[in-house]
């Protein structure tokens, strides 16, 4: 039985104060929750300040990205070590807006990924269509070679692998239960074929989640938790998709 995981993605929003307003609200909404895990992954700049609130608490802190190379002349870019340093245990790697606005590519994606699991950090590997993609049934094909690229020579050990198409990220459009639960069967049989610990890994959907979808979505078995964007912005709000997810 995999134990759902939800995940906040703040993206490029709150300020280290917002951040610190949050996670005190937060906090006491989700202190008993044991079914399932949280992670939050707040900005850079408030990576710090978070990690102090959470200490102590049912709740993991991550970041948002990571650079493949360790240290050096690389001006605006964010360490291993220096995530490790600032209180994080995760990683979000290839998100579909690094993709699409910062030209991440899957073989960049891919070495980003050995960089942190060289350095003890956990990555929540993202993946997924675009509309175009979706309408032309290329789906399993986009997924499978993201798949490949991505997980080049690498196991599945410390890998969590986020479902998010691009055409219900931040829409309001969110794919129906079997839409999700058919990619995510897609993806953990293409896991099964290649990589040992298919079973185990755990595979969220994200795009345009709340807390009214989260049941349907978490009733489905291939199905093993959620990457949050908008909906993770208020504390009640993701409060209810975690405690939703713990119900299934």
């Amino acid at each position: 039985m995999r134990k759902p995981l939800i995940s906040a993605n703040w993206k490029m929003n709150k300020t280290i104060m917002e951040t610190e307003e949050f996670i005190n609200s937060f906090i006491p909404m989700v202190k008993d929750v044991k079914d399932v895990d949280i992670l939050i992954a707040p900005p850079f700049t408030s990576l710090s300040a978070a990690a102090g609130l959470l200490k102590q608490t049912n709740i993991t802190l991550g970041a948002q990205n990571i650079f493949y190379e360790e240290k050096g002349a690389f001006t605006g870019e964010v360490s291993p070590a220096m995530l490790l340093s600032a209180g994080c245990s995760s990683v979000i790697i290839g998100h579909s807006e690094r993709r699409q606005y910062f030209g991440e590519t899957d073989e960049i994606v891919n070495k980003k990924i050995k960089t942190a699991r060289k350095n003890g950090l956990e990555v929540v590997l993202c993946i997924g269509e675009s509309l175009k993609e979706r309408e032309e049934n290329k789906t399993f094909e986009v997924l499978e070679r993201q798949l490949a690229g991505s997980l080049k020579d690498m196991t599945l050990e410390g890998i969590t692998i986020a479902y998010e198409p691009i055409w219900a990220i931040g829409t309001g459009k969110t794919a129906t239960k079997e839409q999700a639960n058919e990619a995510h069967a897609n993806i953990r049989a293409w896991l099964k074929k290649n990589r040992e610990g298919a079973d185990t890994l755990r595979i969220l959907y994200g795009g345009s989640v709340t807390p009214e979808t989260t049941a349907a979505l978490m009733s489905q078995p291939e199905v093993d938790g959620a990457l949050v964007g908008g909906a993770s912005l208020k504390p009640d709000s993701f409060a209810q998709i975690v405690t939703n997810a713990g119900k299934q």
